[in-house]
């Protein structure tokens, strides 16, 4: 066989030798913005070229503090193609967040959008490796700023050559990186070759898989800067499917007007966003009917949601689970054809587990004694996985790379369990899973179920002390606008009585105003069990 190194260049090169006259999408900050992948392609080599003329060299950090755009795509392109490393930077963290991994990534020079310069200005003067700063925006103005020395894109890419070769490089080379953030520590980074991001998109394409396809018209919602937006730009650009770009601080109403206006057939994101869209679909407002699927993930849909979604407005949601350390897809959910006979109630349950493994990776699930569990549905255990496109270590930090990957698998610190037909089930993250005399408590369970009775909006479960039982659970629950007040401690006990078992049953509900949120959209459930953390139960 040839020796052909697989590299991104080939997946820009193919969007614009077959599908020159396919759109890219945007809703800019004057409005519309739309042009071809032979225009993308022109833009992505005079960027290369503003790359070229500020010293860039193979393996430097290009940083981008930005919303999700076309420009954004021009840069996760024209960076790594030309042999630099792109770093995607999430605009959601503390600046002293912000500023560690700048300066661990030793980023060199950074793409901010203009309504986030505030941000940066912030910061600057505590980044010793920062050179160079352009602006983003639709125009060749940039906004007033303290910025030292700012470059304007847009004014960059018009003196720039659209005449650039684009070199051979390496499939092992790094072509981005991104850091994962806990409730706890510093941020931790991860590098993806050009080997891993051609293979992750091969992978996500599969129609067993998020089923990709160029007819496609595609919209991430999921952040750029967040584990590559699941690999959609990479993969949509490869195939030549139409994309559509939400920009900057998108809210429910936009993403449903983007959807109706330009018939967006596979949509991207967190299930908050979708619980946040779903009332504004209900009501008529705005028309879904183009889409045949939404792509869930971050954290697991209720399956009220996912009923809701499929009964009342004809839009199937699928389940996927990944991590930034594995670029991420690892499961998707899809119902093979040997159980298309069993329940709608049983397909509705299957549709809320995290899925199948997809092909190319291997999964290992162990419990505590280190002996992989039983694939019985039930018995819970760790899951670990390994494959072409899971790293295999932290980015200059060999403590935790030492912690996290174990005899070539990464432990992923997801507790699972696995049904005899191979569906994995994230019963929680480990430090979330409860232990409550002596038995194993499902927090995320236990909020599907909640999430399951018609006055709740949302629902998070924690671990309390209990000195008794060790731990036990607290429902924090948020009411929905017509139900508060209305609704009780009792009321939310009452519903859970046959719908888990009784152990799993909380002693308490809390009801809250919202549920803290992480970076990237996440139950934040260290801060619930630090605001909590006297509610000791001592029945």
């Amino acid at each position: 066989m040839m020796a052909y190194d697989l590299t991104l260049r080939a997946i820009l090169q193919r969007s614009t030798k077959l599908f020159s006259k396919k759109e890219i999408i945007t809703r800019d900050y004057s409005g519309t913005f739309r042009y071809t992948y032979s225009e993308f392609y022109k833009r992505a080599q005079r960027l290369a070229n503003v790359l070229k003329n500020f010293s860039i060299a193979k393996g430097d950090r290009v940083a981008t503090l930005a919303w999700n755009h076309h420009r954004h795509l021009e840069l996760y392109f024209a960076v790594p193609v030309s042999g630099a490393v792109l770093h995607t930077l999430n605009l959601r963290l503390a600046p002293e967040q912000l500023v560690y991994i700048i300066n661990h990534a030793e980023d060199k020079i950074i793409f901010v959008d203009k309504d986030l310069v505030p941000l940066l200005e912030s910061i600057q003067d505590q980044l010793p490796t920062l050179e160079y700063i352009v602006v983003m925006s639709d125009t060749k103005e940039i906004p007033s700023n303290t910025l030292i020395n700012p470059f304007s894109y847009e004014t960059l890419l018009a003196e720039a050559s659209e005449n650039f070769e684009f070199p051979d490089l390496s499939e092992w080379d790094p072509a981005a990186m991104c850091y994962t953030t806990a409730t706890t520590g510093k941020p931790k980074g991860v590098v993806y070759t050009h080997r891993a991001l051609v293979l992750h998109s091969y992978a996500a394409s599969l129609p067993d898989s998020l089923n990709l396809q160029e007819s496609d018209r595609v919209m991430p919602f999921v952040p750029m800067f967040h584990a590559n937006a699941w690999g959609l730009p990479f993969a949509c650009t490869w195939l030549g499917s139409t994309q559509v770009f939400p920009g900057a601080r998108p809210q429910a109403e936009d993403i449903c007007q983007l959807i109706q206006d330009h018939k967006v057939t596979l949509a991207a994101g967190v299930p908050t966003i979708w619980m946040a869209t779903y009332p504004l679909w209900e009501s008529g407002k705005y028309d879904p009917s183009s889409l045949r699927e939404i792509v869930n993930g971050g954290s697991a849909a209720p399956i009220s949601m996912i009923k809701n979604y499929l009964e009342k407005l004809g839009v199937s949601i699928l389940h996927a689970y990944g991590m930034t350390e594995t670029t991420p897809v690892v499961l998707v959910s899809r119902l093979k054809s040997s159980l298309i006979d069993i329940s709608t109630e049983e397909k509705l349950k299957l549709s809320a587990k995290q899925g199948l493994l997809v092909p190319g990776l291997e999964m290992r699930v162990i419990g505590e004694d280190g002996n992989e569990v039983p694939w019985n549905g039930q018995t819970m255990g760790e899951l670990l996985v390994r494959g072409p496109w899971i790293a295999k270590e932290y980015y200059k930090d060999p403590i935790r790379t030492k912690e996290a990957f174990y005899q070539g698998w990464l432990r992923t610190g997801d507790i699972v369990t696995v049904d005899s037909e191979g569906y994995v089930s994230v019963a929680d993250r480990s430090k979330d899973l409860i232990k409550s005399g002596g038995e194993w408590i499902s927090s995320l369970d236990l909020e599907n179920t909640i999430m399951g009775h018609p006055s709740v909006l949302e629902a998070a479960v924690i671990a309390i002390p209990h000195p008794k039982w060790v731990e036990r659970p607290l429902a924090c629950v948020v009411l929905k606008q017509d139900y508060v007040d209305k609704i009780n401690e009792q009321d939310i006990l009452d519903y859970l009585k046959g719908k888990a078992p009784k152990i799993w049953v909380p002693d308490r509900v809390e009801f809250i105003d919202a549920i803290p949120r992480t970076s990237v959209g996440k139950f934040f459930k260290a801060a619930l069990r630090s605001r909590f953390a006297k509610a000791t139960n001592t029945d």
